[in-house]
């Protein structure tokens, strides 16, 4: 029971994350400067980077360590890492850049869609204010 209600706490807080997130984007989105609302989109594409970077670094196929019997005591003589590209784990990067870009996606979604409605208002502005005069 302490279980379900600490996941289901959890889960609320994450919503309120996920929900104040795109309340913030859309109020950065309508800002007069178009720069503000590029702030979240960043920084989620640096974080999907660095996700894919640290997977590329990270990834290794193989150790090879050669040891010898020198003077009765173990003694490592060649210490190799390969480092190989396989299809797995170039999938796994691939896969992980893309899902972790799916906030970028919408944050620039939300982004397009206010600085659209922004343009479109600021268009008929300048044209009512040409049929006055």
């Amino acid at each position: 029971m302490a279980r379900l209600s600490a996941i289901l706490i959890f889960l609320v807080v994450l919503l309120a994350i996920l929900a104040g997130s795109v309340v913030l984007q859309v109020y950065l989105s309508k800002r007069e400067n178009k720069w503000p609302g590029l702030v979240l989109p960043i920084i989620t594409l640096a974080f999907s980077l660095m996700a894919a970077l640290g997977m590329t670094i990270f990834t290794t196929t193989g150790a090879f360590t050669q040891s010898e019997y020198i003077d009765g005591e173990w003694v490592v003589v060649a210490q190799e890492v390969h480092r190989e590209v396989t299809p797995g784990a170039v999938a796994g990067v691939i896969s992980t850049f893309f899902l972790m870009n799916i906030p970028t996606a919408v944050f620039l979604v939300i982004y397009a869609s206010c600085r659209g409605r922004r343009d479109k208002m600021r268009a008929i502005e300048k044209m009512c204010i040409q049929d006055l005069e």
